[in-house]
């Protein structure tokens, strides 16, 4: 250690390195300087490895500096020092409890359930002749929940995890407070929030507290006191965050991470790195309330589903790609703030959906209703759990949360099969029953599971079908360009990831032409889908704009099916704007062959 480094600038925190400012210096064997207590404090957390190179160091100080160092100098750089250190260990079991509720509160009598949500089903034509088989047959399947009831927010238990780290100093450090203060401002004294701040190590610097007016105060005290320094631990602070929401005592209806960061992990110490454009290689060691793949095999089938995580990248430097992986493994969404009107537009936005959430872990399960008719896909790959069994008899969805006055809709792809006694179809009331639906959710009023019946879906068979009877159903059509679109932007952005910006944007230009060509197209319900290939190949230019603009932009609206729910409610959802990535943009005419059931 020395008493001056050669170096102007820690590489720990960034800040100044110049003498005569009451600092110590520590110089690693591979001459990258730091301040004293920077590299003191990442020893004091057990790590033994250079804080940037990640290469062993024989001589890292191990003991406090001598009378001559100011030692509020040790602390400054890292603000969550200033409170005592809670080891990882301890039991986040202090949560503060809503008043009149204690410890193991005693049940009272549930209010009236609301109306329950619906089904409906759309045929992509209402009749198929007696004599054809249909080795492709679209359905599209809509899940509506009903009109907002007067029954207030729902309450949520929010944990806001920050990254403080070196490299988030200056304006996204601003930025980032300013976009925690917005969500302290947003919520009430039914809502709890606790804070976790991280660089080289993670710390919750705010208990969950309920968001009266002195809770407030003190939360937002917590916020303004952060300073930015040290290393970036991702891992770490979202086991602290979970770890928060499941050592509660007390459990509001909603509980949920937003994760403020720009994604870049430096502590997790990986054999090898990913190739550009690939997800995070840390993923598989994320904690399984957030992405239950990891608990796969461990014999537990009743595991609770993900905590969502939304995540939030600030800066124009963020990697969106680790935060798009995190958000999309726990069924979240991702977003970019770089600037105050994106924190009260997407920030906002989200929080308006928190505290919309009318039912929980819904359920969709589609069985065939007739030998012959097999489930070939869904188009619900946002859902990561869909899946397919039972040889194409059976396909189960989870939609996790869902909003007052959401919908949101999936294509059942499925074989119709010859009808077996044509000379019933003489009859024109003869039909194939192609499914049967079943949903499944527990309603956040009443929290008793709701089971519904979805009826039956069926077809017409004539001997001869009507051309109106034979006609494509727009909003089937509609539905199909978005799955279309979707797998575009998916398809272009690999493409661009691995340096083929060229053939993304013929990738693109390609899909764009199918939309418009299509009926739904023809019809103009396509707009913002065509729009959005349009922007996308544009920030596809070169490879300086696509690393600036264009990645971040793919990944956000890649994810914006999970936002038909804040569409739905328009302008009831503070902060829903009719943005980019959000807004579907497709409107079609109703009435063709649609079944609706509810109970």
């Amino acid at each position: 250690m020395g008493s001056q480094a050669d170096n102007k600038t820690c590489a720990i925190c960034l800040e100044s390195m110049e003498s005569g400012q009451g600092q110590t210096f520590f110089t690693a064997e591979g001459a990258l300087s730091f301040h004293f207590s920077c590299v003191s404090n990442s020893v004091t957390f057990g790590n033994y490895l250079c804080p940037v190179c990640r290469a062993k160091c024989n001589d890292l100080p191990l003991a406090v500096p001598n009378s001559n160092t100011n030692v509020d100098s040790i602390f400054a750089p890292n603000p969550v020092a200033r409170v005592m250190h809670e080891p990882k260990l301890i039991l986040f079991s202090d949560d503060e409890l809503p008043p009149l509720v204690t410890a193991d509160p005693v049940s009272s009598a549930p209010p009236a359930d609301p109306q329950n949500i619906s089904i409906k089903t759309i045929l992509e034509r209402v009749a198929v002749a007696s004599s054809e088989s249909v080795s492709e047959f679209s359905i599209l399947v809509q899940i509506i929940a009903p009109p907002e009831e007067d029954l207030g927010n729902t309450p949520i238990d929010l944990v806001a995890v920050l990254d403080v780290s070196g490299s988030m100093h200056g304006s996204k450090l601003a930025l980032l407070k300013s976009a925690v203060v917005f969500v302290i401002d947003r919520l009430g004294p039914s809502d709890r929030l606790s804070i976790v701040s991280f660089s080289t190590r993670a710390q919750r610097v705010l208990s969950l507290r309920r968001m009266t007016e002195d809770g407030r105060e003190n939360a937002k005290q917590c916020v303004n006191s952060l300073l930015a320094s040290g290393c970036t631990n991702i891992l770490e602070a979202l086991e602290m965050g979970v770890q928060v929401l499941e050592e509660r005592r007390y459990k509001d209806p909603v509980g949920s991470i937003i994760f403020f960061s720009d994604g870049m992990d430096t502590c997790y110490r990986a054999t090898h790195f990913p190739r550009p454009g690939q997800p995070p290689p840390y993923l598989h060691l994320l904690p399984a309330s957030i992405y239950p793949e990891n608990h796969r095999g461990m014999g537990d089938h009743d595991q609770k589903p993900p905590f969502p995580v939304y995540t939030f990248g600030f800066g124009a430097d963020h990697d969106p790609l680790s935060l798009k992986a995190i958000s999309d493994v726990s069924v979240g969404h991702f977003s970019i703030v770089n600037s105050y009107e994106a924190v009260e537009d997407n920030v906002g936005l989200c929080i308006g959906f928190l505290h919309y959430v009318l039912a929980q872990e819904l359920c969709l399960i589609v069985r065939s209703a007739s030998h012959g008719v097999q489930i070939l896909s869904i188009s619900s790959e946002r859902y990561a759990s869909s899946k397919i069994s039972n040889k194409g008899s059976q396909a189960l969805i989870n939609f996790g949360d869902f909003i007052w006055e959401e919908e949101q809709d999936f294509i059942v792809n499925l074989t119709v099969p010859v009808f077996c006694s044509v000379g019933d179809a003489e009859n024109e009331l003869i039909t194939t029953s192609l499914l049967d639906i079943t949903c499944s959710y527990i309603s956040v009023v009443s929290n008793d599971m709701v089971q519904i019946d979805g009826g039956q879906v069926t077809i017409r068979r004539p001997i001869f079908p009507t051309p109106l009877e034979t006609a494509v159903s727009l909003e089937v059509d509609k539905e199909r360009n978005r799955v279309l679109a979707e797998q575009g932007f998916t398809e272009a952005q690999e493409m661009a990831e691995t340096g083929d910006l060229t053939g993304a944007r013929a990738l693109l230009l390609n899909r764009r032409s199918t939309l418009l060509a299509s009926a739904s197209g023809q019809a103009g319900n396509c707009w913002s889908l065509e729009a959005r290939m349009e922007e996308m190949g544009k920030r596809m230019e070169s490879r300086e704009l696509y690393e600036r603009d264009g990645r971040p932009y793919a990944l956000s609206i890649m994810g914006w099916r999970a936002y038909q729910k804040a569409i739905a409610r328009g302008s009831s959802v503070h902060g829903a704007v009719e943005s980019e990535g959000f807004l579907c943009g497709c409107a079609a005419p109703q009435g063709h062959g649609e079944q609706i059931s509810s109970t």
